[in-house]
């Protein structure tokens, strides 16, 4: 239980994803964790220079978070989707084009869901930020240049990214379906952490093509969802996928009954550019019905500037204190579930 008393940074902290420089986390992030103002850490390749050293580094995330205040393994995350999109040397080398053409593509799929989750376990990170459920609709559009698809057809696409997070969290690495409600009608230069973008797609298609994956998804138990950051008009003209409580509360919770994690794109996506500072993205996400905040610019004070910003807004009220602790306990329990 989160009671009415407890401090409301360290609560605050409880919903970021933070991340740092280089390959040694800083005293300051390692201080974040022993305080319990840190939900997880997301790696990037400048993180990892080989084996030895990423070891080093995951004892020293691990060690930091047991000594926190209601101690609970950190979510260490990274996107290892297979393809051109790998932060670990290792499995999957399959991109999701490449299973989607493959003679077995369902078999195929399963093993990449292995095969990540080797990789990361044997890492020692217990997130990954995968599989991508996009359906593209024009080949070599921006989900397809960069072979992050699986095909055309939504029920293919929700079948074999269903088998791909069903193996992966089979062997203990928590999957995240992205980007809902779907990028598969972006053009190649479409790319919301460059710009903004708007995906004008009918009503009908977005549900008949842009979500139906995350229907199978969800019943395959995955653990988390990613909103995209571009807007849909024909569910909100005005916000962000992930700002937007008709696409978060309504569709995503409402409509296809996820009861799971949510967690942002980049909050420093360039199409969040007309939004404000990060604080004031991290209170909109949260608002929204974002549990986790991924704050992945390489930069510890965007984390802080985020859980500082989401503690003031839960003391003034502008965040509703029951609401709030829902979603903490949504990640926690995720935590829990996890080493």
């Amino acid at each position: 239980m989160i009671g009415q008393d407890q401090d409301s940074r360290q609560l605050a902290g409880r919903r970021i994803v933070l991340s740092y420089p280089g390959p040694t986390p800083p005293p300051g992030v390692l201080q974040a964790i022993r305080e319990g103002r840190a939900a997880g850490v997301i790696l990037f390749g400048e993180n990892i220079t080989k084996p030895s050293q990423l070891a080093e580094v995951v004892t020293q995330l691990k060690q930091a978070a047991a000594e926190a205040p209601h101690a609970r393994p950190l979510l260490l995350m990274t996107d290892q989707e297979g393809g051109k999109v790998r932060r670990l040397p290792g499995a999957p080398e399959l991109s999701a084009r490449g299973t989607g053409s493959a003679p077995d593509p369902l078999a195929a799929a399963v093993d990449s869901g292995t095969g990540a989750a080797a990789t990361l376990t044997g890492a020692g990170l217990n997130v990954n930020l995968a599989p991508v459920l996009d359906v593209y609709d024009t080949p070599d559009n921006f989900i397809d240049h960069s072979e992050r698809s699986y095909g055309q057809d939504p029920s293919r696409v929700g079948e074999l990214g269903s088998a791909f997070l069903a193996a992966q969290q089979g062997l203990g690495v928590a999957a995240t379906a992205k980007h809902f409600p779907g990028l598969g009608s972006a053009a190649r230069d479409e790319n919301t952490d460059l710009r903004p973008v708007t995906l004008p797609v009918p009503l009908a298609q977005l549900r008949t093509r842009g979500e139906a994956p995350y229907r199978a998804a969800i019943a395959a138990g995955v653990r988390l969802v990613m909103a995209s950051w571009a807007i849909y008009p024909a569910l909100d003209p005005d916000r962000p996928a992930g700002f937007s409580p008709t696409v978060i509360q309504g569709e995503l919770r409402g409509r296809l009954g996820f009861d799971g994690v949510t967690i942002t794109d980049a909050l420093e996506a360039g199409a969040l550019t007309p939004y404000g500072d990060t604080g004031t993205r991290a209170v909109t996400a949260a608002s929204a019905g974002m549990d986790l905040l991924l704050c992945s610019a390489r930069d510890p004070q965007q984390a802080e500037d985020a859980t500082a910003a989401l503690a003031a807004a839960l003391d003034s009220g502008r965040l509703d204190r029951a609401a709030f602790a829902e979603a903490v306990t949504r990640v926690d329990a995720l935590r829990d579930a996890l080493r």
